[in-house]
């Protein structure tokens, strides 16, 4: 694998009339032979130059415009993260054609409402058989009439209604001029969808100038260098990782690999040796329990592994000004003792070359970025939604707070309702939602404040994130708790893998509960009780007591006080989750509607 260092900044600066497809061009014309982009493919790691991709866009438009593509038309993208959906992205937008990106965890009924809502063309996918699965709910996807598949299949259908054609098929020798751009950079570049969790996605326009007018405000934070070597972990149909892992290198010209699957993280991590990793806390708290699973088995391994994180983030807290560091032994002695045989080694995990780790798209428990930043990861954090393109707000390394998303990005406005709803003015705001002028409208005042729909506070220059305002509960004695709030709390006992909290309208919280399967077979044989009897009055006990202790320290009205627990993750493939690991909070209201009800009928048994 090629890895030559280039010279470390070389930012192109911001244009507003620049589009994406000419920042890449740009891009290719300042370093053609530099490697961008290294990708898995055939058994082995393949690198590509900024040329040899450059090419493959030219070719990818002419087989768009021989498939009558016209300015305007939208095209989706159904593919695992990789050069082929770069190519075709920055093809389609060069011939002012409009991305709509799909998840490939995401169901077939949701991404075929993606494609009928926003009136797909052609939609590029990886293989035959991932088209046909679609199909069934494709009804209403009028207006998509060629599919075309990465890989050949074996034996080949023949569709009536789609025509069916595989990617190397349909590309020739021809190609289309580099100067020939079609777009500006006021149109529309990418239809996003938003996750849904409450209701249908919503297409989210955003348009060139928006992109990368957040590019350049997210490089005044943190400044990306031509010899970084980004990760990439996220589906790039996720705003989070289209922004920052995507056309934030192709501003700073820095190589993106793409990482095989979450299940081969650490292999591609200990091959690539990553500089910036961009990812959502369930990373970083996968990471976090890998982490005490392993020095779980040894006391000793344990005690001296949390005792590291524990003088580590003191010292972190005290180069910020918020407390005292340790004494002088420790800071002298012990600390480097222990950062060289405990905190190096678990970071090496990160490959050694890790200068950024960057989470974002919802909140990271501050018991997790406490015990890593005390072991030594760089992490920082942000805040974003899809309609500002995506990034908010961020925190520096001079000014980091974890349990805050940071503060506004230059050129942001912010501000909160009286109900503390938080309100966002942006240069990188949306267009709009795509067919929704009501949605629309509902979510833009007339002076251009984004409703967020997310409960915010402010503290001494920093923002913090409490809940969204649609999941607030509204308990009958008046209370309102955030649930998320709750949750996470509950999700820091290794016990609880997952945690639903509700109770609207009635007196108390009750808790659907996902346990860890195997911290649950332990506590099963310590009670001497049946796998299947996680529900045994003995065992909600033990549960009972476990929440209490996590959820120690939050208002007494926020006390769980029945629950219900299960073994089945919530998980994008049983629609419990988004494709971008939210849950779908109404989905697991009807799925435990019969336990959840029962739950208070107890309660209220009980009163009675």
């Amino acid at each position: 694998m090629n890895t030559a260092r280039k010279p470390e900044l070389d930012l192109i600066e911001f244009d507003p009339l620049r589009t994406v497809p000419e920042l890449f061009f740009q891009r290719v014309a300042r370093d053609p032979a530099a490697i961008c982009y290294t990708e898995f493919s055939d058994g082995q790691w393949v690198d590509f130059t900024w040329q040899e991709v450059a090419l493959k866009v030219n070719r990818v438009r002419a087989a768009l415009d021989r498939a009558d593509m016209e300015p305007g038309d939208r095209v989706g993208v159904l593919l695992q993260n990789c050069v082929d959906w770069i190519a075709f992205d920055i093809a389609a937008m060069a011939n002012g054609l409009i991305t709509v990106p799909l998840y490939l965890l995401d169901g077939p009924a949701n991404n075929c409402y993606i494609l009928a809502h926003s009136g797909v063309r052609l939609c590029f996918t990886d293989t035959q058989d991932r088209w046909l699965s679609l199909v069934p709910e494709c009804a209403g996807c009028s207006k998509l009439e060629k599919v075309w598949v990465q890989q050949a299949p074996a034996e080949p259908v023949h569709d009536e209604k789609f025509r069916i054609e595989v990617f190397g098929d349909v590309l020739s020798n021809d190609v289309v001029s580099e100067d020939d751009i079609r777009c500006s950079a006021k149109d529309i570049a990418t239809i996003i969808h938003t996750s849904g969790t409450t209701g249908l996605p919503k297409g989210v326009m955003l348009s060139h100038r928006a992109l990368l007018w957040n590019v350049d405000a997210v490089t005044k934070f943190i400044p990306p260098l031509t010899t970084d070597v980004f990760l990439s972990v996220l589906p790039l149909a996720h705003s989070f990782e289209r922004t920052l892992g995507y056309y934030l290198p192709l501003a700073s010209g820095a190589r993106v690999a793409f990482s095989r699957s979450i299940k081969k993280l650490r292999d591609d991590i200990a091959v690539i040796r990553p500089t910036i990793l961009i990812a959502v806390p369930r990373l970083y708290e996968r990471i976090y329990e890998a982490v005490l699973k392993k020095v779980g088995s040894s006391p000793v391994n344990k005690s001296l592994t949390v005792a590291t994180a524990a003088i580590g983030w003191r010292l972190f807290e005290a180069k910020h000004g918020r407390g005292d560091a340790p004494g002088l032994l420790t800071r002298a002695l012990l600390w480097p003792l222990l950062k060289r045989i405990v905190a190096t080694k678990i970071m090496m995990a990160f490959g050694g070359h890790l200068r950024v780790a960057v989470s974002g798209g919802a909140p990271l428990s501050q018991e997790v970025s406490h015990f890593l930043i005390g072991l030594g990861l760089p992490l920082i954090e942000g805040y974003g939604l899809t309609e500002t393109a995506p990034v908010v707000t961020a925190t520096t390394f001079e000014d980091n707070l974890p349990g805050s998303v940071g503060s506004a990005l230059p050129g942001v406005e912010l501000k909160t309702t009286e109900e503390g709803e938080l309100l966002v003015r942006t240069p990188s705001l949306m267009l709009g939602y795509w067919d929704d002028p009501e949605k629309t409208e509902q979510a833009i005042d007339s002076d251009g404040w984004l409703r967020t729909g997310d409960i915010a506070e402010f503290h001494g220059g920093h923002v913090f994130i409490k809940s969204r305002l649609k999941e607030i509960i509204a308990l009958s004695t008046g209370k309102k708790v955030a649930p998320t709030m709750v949750e996470s709390r509950i999700e820091q006992e290794p016990l609880f893998e997952q945690a639903f909290v509700t109770g609207d309208g009635k007196p108390c919280l009750a808790a659907i509960l996902v346990l860890n399967g195997q911290a649950w077979t332990a506590l099963a044989r310590e009670l001497n009780v049946a796998h299947d009897e996680m529900n045994a009055p003995t065992v909600k006990k033990v549960l009972l007591s476990k929440i209490a202790r996590s959820t120690q320290g939050l208002p007494g009205y926020t006390r769980v006080r029945a629950i219900h627990a299960v073994l089945e993750p919530w998980t994008t493939e049983n629609s419990l989750l988004t494709p971008t690991l939210k849950t779908k909070r109404p989905a697991i209201e009807r799925k435990f509607g019969g336990e959840i009800a029962a739950l208070f009928a107890g309660l209220e048994a009980a009163r009675t």
